[in-house]
């Protein structure tokens, strides 16, 4: 599936006017936007389109279980809203999550967008979840700043840990235990799979086929 093409390509300097301008969140990948709740469907020009029930809990869940636990470490979290910068050229991103251990450094054109992440949480929905794995998935990988990708499911207990090796490789580690533990591994966080999906009714949920990421 490919992105509804766009009358035109847009310049950085569109892009950022757009975003100051619009009433819904838009990546910027190669000229081009993809709505963050619709990537490969039309924007909402209402505003109202917006992540699922189970997609919001899951995502405040490990949000408020990650800010008590960084903050010893130092580290910073944003949710949503955060835009960031995935390459120098100008693709630009909003993470569900972003952690950043050291002193954020922002764009010089942009000083709403984050350059130096250091983990990206996406909690996959139906809409995003090809998205998220694919198109998106290799923008992280090609920010050397990210050291961690984690790609959370939002209706069945299961977390997926991507993490940069040394050599450029990256290991992968699923967690899917609802009486375990899913922890990073650049930092020291450890948070019980029960708090993650505390409040989601699994049982009512049927999440989509699981999708492999594109290779890079």
């Amino acid at each position: 599936m490919s992105a509804k093409p766009q009358q035109k390509r847009m310049t950085v300097a569109e892009y950022l006017a757009h975003e100051r301008a619009a009433t819904y969140k838009s990546d910027f990948i190669d000229g081009r936007l993809y709505p963050v709740h619709n990537p490969y469907g039309p924007p909402d020009p209402t505003g109202m389109a917006g992540g699922s029930r189970e997609h919001n809990l899951v995502k405040d869940n490990l949000a408020g279980e990650l800010f008590g636990l960084l903050k010893p470490c130092g580290c910073t979290i944003h949710v949503s809203d955060q835009r960031v910068r995935v390459s120098p050229s100008g693709r630009y991103t909003y993470p569900d999550i972003v952690i950043v251990c050291d002193p954020p450094e922002y764009a010089g054109d942009d000083r709403d967008a984050l350059t130096n992440p250091q983990i990206v949480i996406e909690v996959l929905s139906n809409s995003t979840e090809r998205y998220d794995r694919g198109l998106k998935f290799a923008e992280y990988q090609r920010q050397p700043t990210i050291r961690e990708i984690v790609l959370v499911a939002q209706g069945r207990v299961r977390a997926e840990r991507y993490v940069r090796q040394p050599d450029g490789t990256w290991t992968y580690q699923a967690f899917d235990n609802q009486v375990g533990h899913f922890e990073l591994a650049t930092v020291p966080v450890r948070i019980p799979m029960s708090d993650v999906y505390r409040g989601v009714d699994l049982a009512a949920y049927a999440p989509p086929p699981e999708i492999e990421p594109d290779a890079d």
